[in-house]
């Protein structure tokens, strides 16, 4: 692939991961609520989910949903109700004051990857994206070289972006500010990962 489209890429994945979602909500909860390791962990765990979609775009993903379309249904309805267990989470827990990032016991570093891993695998706009859009950029004569590249610009892009929200909402005045909202914006992050998962599970 030429520097021109590697960059055009790079700019996509950019606005892909910028825009509001599941992985969103859960770096700023989880970078605000438990500070900025375990934001970074789990940043770690929702680069991972992305690049396992890079991959299987890669290896023909469109191809299998058009063979087995009950794949993709499959898919998006375990998507859709782990995104429902997550948001059922959050509002159940809202209520419950902040504790200092200092005073709690650090979260275990698979968890937090596990958590993030699994969030995007759940991801609908990364299942759209990576079966639809992705597949269509990519080149027909694509060498091993070039897949390499892709997965080396989603890594960067993915694993920067989210690591600036971890460092961002980890800080002492976002935590400040999120510790006096906490309730009401946890109670409305679990509503948006509730209403993400029940459109996708019904389709």
């Amino acid at each position: 692939m030429t520097l021109t489209a590697l960059a055009g890429l790079a700019l996509l994945q950019l606005m892909l991961a910028m825009s509001p979602g599941p992985a969103a909500v859960l770096t700023i909860r989880t970078a605000a609520s438990e500070g900025l390791r375990p934001a970074l962990l789990l940043n770690l765990g929702l680069t991972c989910g992305v690049l396992v979609w890079a991959m299987a775009a890669l290896a023909g993903l469109s191809l299998v949903f058009e063979l087995a379309p009950w794949v993709q249904t499959g898919l998006r309805i375990a998507g859709g109700l782990f995104l429902i267990w997550i948001g059922l989470s959050l509002w159940r827990h809202a209520a419950e004051p902040m504790p200092e990032a200092d005073d709690l016991p650090p979260r275990g570093a698979l968890r937090a990857v596990w958590l993030g891993l699994w969030t995007n695998l759940a991801n609908p706009k990364a299942l759209a994206y990576f079966a639809a859009v992705f597949t269509g950029i990519i080149p027909q004569d694509m060498t091993w070289m070039d897949g390499a590249m892709i997965l080396a610009v989603i890594f960067v892009v993915e694993t920067g972006w989210y690591a600036f929200m971890a460092l961002v909402f980890s800080r002492r005045q976002p935590r400040r500010a999120y510790a006096r909202i906490k309730t009401r914006a946890e109670r409305c992050f679990g509503a948006v990962l509730g209403i993400f998962g029940t459109r996708i599970a019904i389709g």
